[in-house]
């Protein structure tokens, strides 16, 4: 169903007649009309009209209130997507801080869970759980006031979010106002179905944009678009999973749950209530089991104590609810056919093997090629084109082939070697002695360049809004840009020559490279990609000396000795920066940078976090469930330090899937523990 609030208006009558109540009476019967329909189609999946039908009573509205512009009100269908581009996302606090959920993983650390909330209640308390799905998209809070909605923001860091209320407006099973004057607070994930992420990827090869990964990755990232109107063309939809004020609906969650629904508020109407362990299991079986039959996508079960009275007895740690849990799943896995090897070529020069397959269906996503990582694990694997593989989402985001079929095979199966030659610009390949990487050496090799400006870009680096893959390519291709020091000299004029790029993004990118200009210190540091110099080993050296000016004015040994005093820095690591900054061709960028103005300063710190965690030092590994730099924040919030590698001195490795062989070898040696990331989420638990 469109409603294009731009194209499927009547043009108004050039005579404007009184307002009569047949006129009024004609506008709210439209006005019902189409919030049935839109609760119809978005709500519920069963639409009573036509596309076209639907079209026609939306038009009818919209020349109705052009004619009579004091019909029009702020929850008027018609108003749902803005005409103003948005320069900027402002700060609002939420209602209630949105705190994350402590991890389970399996019936025995659940059975703790229920342990814990039993010791917490009053002896003899009856106990009961709510199980529903954990969906995967974005967490947004919409505030109901008077009946109207009047603010939504994203989860933020969880005291604060970005003000999002004209982007989720578009969401069209989203009722703009309710039939209640009460207060209403609700928590909701903002997902896109399968069926319709297809569909938007579709659209987006057609134009020449790049096709988005998942839905999740596709709604996240539309809740913080500036402009509604393309907002509203994402298909997104929201689903209630909490009522903040929820007291006064139902004594319960999953009463006020239901409460929400006949308010009209879209819910996934999923939950089920369990009373004990064997209860809960069944019901997490269950979601597990249906999970691929869901137009959405979901990465577990939520478990809640169910009622509100209770909820407020246990409360909850600066970081948990105490009567709440997620309950993770494993990855998924598919089985499919390996039909070539290509080689891609990163910005260190390193050249990744990557398996092409026949598409699958796995978590959500039509899969059609997975890392193989490097030589070592293909020989490990004893992978060979042809083969019938299995392939998982670690994380529930990666693609990668985990094992071989080999009983499968027909003989007709090839083996596969790295190549000696770089597939993009055909220089010699090359491998260090103790590393797995072969790499390309030629700095200007144009996969190095594109990859190297993409990976300066990324929000954990310079964070360049509008700096997308497709543009990068076009601007590394035409010759305008050889390295990324030649991005601050870009001209609107420039960039506007280029395919797809009209006077308004062409503003947009040269506004938001100038921007990038004021990022401290580390953000350079990072963005410039030094080999072994990680965000946190930037942040270290940032800190230490100040500015890019200061790099610069340092001679070798003056360099080494800075960066030899800095807690974790080791001879590979010291040997690496100066490398890297007494190179001709690297410092030669590093002094264009700093003629162009870019990140002259490191802000002073803020003073260091103490917590249960102060005095340890760790260093995270590993495919894990979440971001890295997620599960770094956590770590220095509790106190704790990290370490990009593990050194003499590191108290923990947090290992996830597929570590390295050196890093575990470290920890042998340093004596550092190794801790699962379920083994952190707890001690970061039992610490608070």
């Amino acid at each position: 169903m469109s409603g294009d609030t731009d194209s499927n208006r009547m043009a108004p009558s050039s005579a404007v007649s009184p307002l009569s109540e047949a006129t009024r009476a004609s506008h709210k019967s439209l006005v019902d009309a189409i919030r049935t329909h839109d609760h119809r189609y978005y709500g519920l999946d069963d639409p009573l009209i036509t596309d076209r039908e639907y079209d026609e009573l939306y038009r009818d509205l919209g020349a109705l209130e052009e004619n009579f512009p004091e019909l029009q009100t702020p929850d008027s269908p018609t108003q749902r997507v803005g005409q103003a581009l948005r320069s900027d996302l402002k700060k609002v606090s939420h209602v209630v801080p949105m705190i994350s959920l402590d991890n389970t993983y399996n019936r025995e650390q659940l059975g703790d869970f229920i342990r814990r909330v039993e010791q917490g209640l009053p002896e003899g308390s009856k106990i009961e759980y709510s199980v529903e799905p954990k969906l995967d998209g974005g967490s947004v809070e919409i505030v109901y006031r008077g009946g109207s909605l009047v603010e939504a923001s994203t989860r933020g860091d969880g005291l604060e979010g970005e003000e999002i209320s004209a982007n989720i407006r578009t969401i069209r099973a989203l009722p703009l106002s309710l039939p209640t004057l009460l207060p209403v607070t609700v928590r909701a994930e903002v997902v896109i179905y399968r069926r319709d992420l297809v569909a938007i990827n579709e659209e987006r090869e057609a134009l020449g944009e790049a096709r988005f990964a998942n839905p999740r990755n596709a709604a996240s990232g539309s809740l913080r678009m500036l402009d509604p109107r393309v907002v509203a063309k994402r298909r997104l939809r929201a689903l209630v999973w909490q009522v903040v004020e929820g007291e006064s609906f139902a004594p319960s969650h999953s009463g006020a749950l239901e409460r929400a629904r006949e308010l009209g508020l879209p819910t996934h109407g999923l939950h089920s209530v369990a009373s004990d362990l064997e209860g809960m299991m069944q019901a997490i079986f269950r979601i597990e089991q249906q999970r691929k039959d869901y137009p959405f996508e979901i990465d577990g079960a939520v478990i809640k104590v169910d009622s509100f009275r209770h909820q407020q007895i246990l409360g909850a740690t600066s970081k948990f609810p105490r009567w709440a849990i997620a309950y993770k799943f494993g990855a998924e896995r598919a089985v499919t056919r390996l039909l070539e090897i290509l080689v891609q070529v990163g910005r260190t020069g390193a050249l990744t093997p990557v398996a092409v397959l026949e598409p699958v269906e796995l978590a959500g996503t039509t899969v059609s090629r997975a890392s193989l990582h490097n030589q070592e694990i293909i020989d490990n694997l004893d992978v060979r084109i042809g083969d019938s593989v299995t392939i998982e989402k670690a994380g529930e985001i990666i693609p990668q082939v985990v094992s071989v079929e080999s009983q499968a095979r027909t003989g007709s199966e090839r083996r596969f070697s790295m190549p000696s030659v770089c597939p993009v610009c055909s220089t010699g390949t090359v491998r260090i002695e103790g590393e797995v990487a072969v790499r390309c050496p030629n700095p200007r090799c144009p996969a190095v360049v594109k990859a190297s400006i993409v990976y300066f870009s990324r929000r954990f680096a310079m964070d360049v809004d509008h700096l997308g893959e497709s543009l990068v390519e076009q601007l590394v291709e035409t010759g305008l840009v050889e390295d990324v020091s030649d991005l601050y000299i870009l001209t609107p004029g420039v960039v506007g020559g280029l395919l797809r790029m009209g006077e308004k993004s062409s503003l947009n990118v040269v506004e938001a490279i100038k921007t990038s200009k004021a990022r401290a210190f580390d953000r350079l540091l990072t963005g410039l990609g030094i080999e072994l110099l990680g965000q946190v080993a930037a942040r270290q050296l940032a800190q230490e000396l100040g500015s890019l000016d200061t790099l610069l004015s340092l001679s070798p040994d003056e360099l080494k000795a800075r960066a030899s005093s800095i807690n974790g820095f080791g001879p590979k690591m010291v040997q690496s920066l100066a490398s890297y900054v007494f190179d001709p061709t690297q410092r030669a960028l590093l002094t264009r940078l700093q003629f162009a103005g870019v990140s002259c300063a490191m802000p002073e710190d803020a003073p260091a976090t103490t917590g249960p965690l102060t005095g340890l030092s760790f260093c995270v590994t590993g495919v894990l469930s979440r971001k890295r730099e997620e599960i770094h924040a956590d770590i220095k919030n509790a106190g704790g330090s990290v370490k990009d590698r593990v050194t003499q001195g590191t108290t923990y490795l947090v290992a996830g899937e597929k570590v390295g062989k050196a890093k575990l070898d470290a920890a042998k040696k340093h004596g550092a523990k190794l801790l699962t990331e379920a083994e952190l989420d707890a001690l970061l638990g039992r610490a608070e």
